[in-house]
């Protein structure tokens, strides 16, 4: 068993870094530290991700359509694989993300 203590209080030296809370069969369970958007990207998988302090603006497209979620802490996103998506946090973000090993 494994126990994390202060995740409210993690925080990466750059943007995007996370901390690996741990695994689930070929599942990854990661905290990411961002004040700074990622990149427009499609998962080879679904991914959950769930904001666990500050806020963030999920930006996506389907179907030539553009539109942007704003999440909250306790607030989830649930992609499917194939959706195309990039996450803007307003200012500083810890974001709790669940997707299959070596997705990006």
């Amino acid at each position: 068993m494994k126990f994390i203590s202060g995740l409210n209080a993690f925080q990466a030296d750059r943007a995007w870094g996370a901390l690996d809370v741990g695994q689930v069969d070929a599942t990854t369970v990661r905290l990411h530290w961002t004040d700074q958007p990622y990149r427009w990207h499609v998962n080879d998988g679904a991914e959950v991700f769930i904001v666990m302090t500050g806020a963030v603006d999920m930006h996506w497209r389907k179907d030539g359509d553009e539109g942007v979620q704003h999440l909250e802490a306790g607030d989830a996103c649930f992609a499917e694989a194939g959706d195309e998506h990039v996450a803007h946090p307003v200012g500083a973000a810890r974001i709790l993300v669940i997707e299959r090993e070596g997705s990006e």
